[in-house]
């Protein structure tokens, strides 16, 4: 068995029995910096593969399956994103070796978390890498990276982690408004907008809900209302009066930069009745699915 191995801010790369990392405060995980693959026959890290490791060599991907990993910043040791993948998808990033369809994916995310990746390097330093789990399924690793996310603040993810609006981390007065409140029945063509707490916090419902949003403008435009949903809840029902492009002219509180293929809407508070009729109420159970994508609609 592989020994535990961690790999210090400095470089330095040390080779722990799990008991010596238990007794360190460290939890059993690759920090592959500082190179964590490739033992000798004493268990120690082979000379040829010392500094950076760029790749996983091919006899230890097969034995990786699914795994989650967090990106370190080694200024501060603060984790700035949690990702899940196989093979050297951890190593994508820094390498900026995504796929077309993962960059189609990831456009907002890749524009904040490549700044702070670029940031690091133009100081002469190496982004950490930390395998936290593997050995999982990939459903497995869908639960342990939407855990991951709830538990570190001021991650560069844009999304939340799966199921994390429906079962993610929630105060216990949360759990109980929710699973308290009623099941919402649709009356009208509803686009629900999946918000957090501090977005909801920090904007409110209008704001917080308006934009940007990667969406079918032809379906969005179909919508008779706008329910933005915190915590499998709703919080507030908007008419959307016109839908445009995300450009910073338009949302200069949510975007720095234009962002092509996303939208936003203009709109108003629904009439009193109609507020009553859905705000504090569940999403209704064929949409309260695990999933990432945060917009959901009552219609097809």
């Amino acid at each position: 068995m592989f020994p535990v191995l961690y790999g210090g801010l400095d470089g330095d790369a040390q080779s722990h029995s799990l008991g010596d990392c238990m007794a360190y405060g460290y939890w059993p995980m690759f920090i592959v910096d500082a190179c964590t693959v490739g033992l000798d026959s004493a268990g120690t890290i082979r000379e040829d593969l010392r500094g950076l490791v760029q790749a996983f060599p091919s006899e230890i991907t097969e034995q990786l399956g699914y795994y989650v990993y967090r990106l370190i910043d080694p200024r501060n040791g603060e984790t700035f994103y949690v990702g899940k993948g196989r093979g050297n998808r951890v190593f994508h990033h820094v390498n900026a070796n995504l796929k077309q369809s993962e960059l189609a994916d990831e456009e907002d995310e890749l524009t904040i978390k490549m700044k702070r990746v670029h940031e690091i390097l133009s100081e002469g330093l190496q982004v950490i890498h930390v395998i936290q789990r593997h050995g999982l399924t990939e459903k497995e690793a869908l639960h342990v990276e939407g855990a991951l996310i709830d538990a570190f603040p001021g991650l560069t993810n844009v999304q939340s982690g799966y199921g994390n609006s429906d079962k993610g981390a929630m105060h216990a007065d949360a759990i109980i408004r929710k699973y308290a409140a009623q099941r919402l029945e649709p009356h009208h063509r509803i686009v629900f907008l999946t918000i957090r707490r501090n977005f909801l916090a920090d904007r409110g419902p209008y704001e917080g809900c308006r934009g940007v949003w990667r969406m079918s403008r032809s379906r969005a435009e179909r919508a008779e209302l706008v329910m933005p949903v915190t915590e499998g809840v709703v919080v507030g029902v908007f008419v959307p009066e016109r839908w445009i492009d995300a450009t910073v002219a338009d949302f200069p509180a949510h975007i720095t930069e234009d962002l092509p293929g996303r939208i936003g809407f203009d709109g108003h508070p629904a009439d009193k009745a109609i507020r009553d009729l859905y705000i504090g109420k569940r999403l209704p159970a064929d949409l309260e699915t695990g999933t990432q994508n945060p917009v959901r609609y009552s219609y097809s």
